[in-house]
């Protein structure tokens, strides 16, 4: 049965808040009805954010007290996690919100239970994903917690069908905010990236493009020359960029400076909703793309042809998994450690030319592993496969092919 306000009173609320509009409104509701209200956010490397402290500064003037908890070292993490794992989701995009949520509420909570926390509260929407993730991994971490979703609590939506009525609510406390005028689309941003949607995206003859980049640019406003970048791989992770050691963190900040000035990563989805319904987004990832397309040389080196059939299996459901809300389940930690049976053979050194969105490839050097010979597929004279050779395995391969015809199984024969 799901919680309405009135359950909340005499228990110990923490609330994940941005400090904005909504964050301080449900705040203030939950104080007026009786509830002890802790804020709490996740710093993950948010780009809109110049200083993550700012959001406990909004949020002050509500009365209560926010904790922010850093998280960056552990967001950076969980994206390299993602690259190597190629764990990409409908439309080939980087599902940055979904890594966000894992993070953040696997982060948050330790801080919640240190505090005394009885109820986890969210904000997001009703008929999105994020209610789902965030309500899962509250179930993972601390199954004896429950769950508030004002947005889905009938009272409240009753009660501020708009922005303007939280205004308005707000200031019988004193509390100066404002409704703002109309969005084109609404954004979630962290180091991953940021996703953006509604308003004006819902709309199908709406161009992608009226989108205005954070973390970077579109690729016809990048600059006019290549920009070229090295990146050394080890087990599937980059330790050096341009020949500099960087851990995780760094590595991530480093890939998104150098990916958003050249236009990298922008993606257009269509998605499947884990609800049942279609969305549309706008994704900016210039690090996990750059990072992700790097990579994948070493792979392509790396890997057999079946090995490549069943990391692509594996890669698939790691990204279903991650957009689920289902990162720390049995199910994605034993293909992820599958994932690292290929990903330790991956280390070499990729270069890249970067220009006006596309990624060009240099070269691969320091890649013991690879299986890429090339006397083996020269197509001149050399000391790699016998061509002669091949005649048996071609008249192998023709007795199944002779039998089918023959038996009346190919069509059209």
């Amino acid at each position: 049965m799901a919680m309405v306000l009135e359950d909340l009173k005499g228990l110990v609320a923490g609330t994940c808040v941005s400090g904005g509009l909504d964050s301080r409104t449900i705040a203030k509701v939950m104080m007026e009805a009786g509830v002890k209200v802790i804020g709490f956010t996740g710093g993950i490397g948010q780009p809109d954010e110049k200083d993550i402290n700012d959001v406990a500064k909004r949020m002050a003037p509500t009365g209560i007290e926010t904790v922010i908890v850093d998280l960056r070292n552990e967001m950076a993490d969980a994206c390299l996690e993602a690259i190597k794992c190629q764990a990409m989701y409908d439309g080939g995009y980087w599902n940055s919100t979904g890594i966000g949520r894992a993070v953040t509420i696997k982060g948050l909570i330790p801080e919640m239970k240190k505090r005394g926390v009885q109820v986890l509260v969210h904000g997001a929407t009703g008929r999105g994903n994020d209610q789902m993730r965030i309500e899962r991994y509250t179930n993972v971490f601390a199954p004896e917690m429950k769950v508030y979703s004002p947005w889905r609590d009938a009272g409240l939506l009753k009660r501020f069908p708009g922005r303007t009525q939280m205004v308005d609510y707000l200031a019988q406390f004193g509390i100066v905010a404002f409704a703002g005028g109309k969005k084109k689309y609404s954004t979630d941003a962290n180091m991953a990236g940021l996703s953006h949607e509604a308003e004006d995206l819902e709309s199908m003859e709406t161009s992608m493009t009226i989108v205005e980049p954070t973390m970077g640019v579109w690729p016809w406003q990048a600059p006019d020359k290549v920009e070229k970048v090295t990146i050394r791989f080890a087990k599937g992770r980059p330790v050096q960029i341009n020949g500099k050691d960087v851990t995780p963190l760094e590595a991530m900040m480093l890939a998104n400076e150098i990916g958003g000035r050249n236009g990298i990563g922008m993606k257009h989805a269509l998605e499947n909703r884990i609800i049942g319904t279609k969305s549309r987004g706008v994704y900016e990832a210039p690090g996990m793309e750059l990072l992700g397309s790097a990579i994948r040389y070493v792979y392509q080196a790396t890997m057999d042809r079946r090995a490549t059939l069943f990391f692509g299996q594996l890669s698939k459901l790691v990204s279903d998994q991650i957009y689920d809300g289902r990162y720390y389940d049995p199910t994605t930690v034993a293909a992820r450690n599958a994932i690292d049976t290929f990903a330790q053979y991956a280390d070499g050194t990729v270069g890249l030319s970067l220009y006006k969105g596309n990624i060009f490839f240099d070269s691969l050097t320091h890649c013991p592993h690879s299986i890429y010979n090339e006397a083996d597929s020269s197509m001149e004279a050399s000391d790699g496969v016998n061509p002669v050779s091949s005649q048996g395995f071609a008249e192998i391969q023709s007795v199944e092919a002779r039998m089918l015809a023959l038996s009346g199984q190919i069509e059209g024969r």
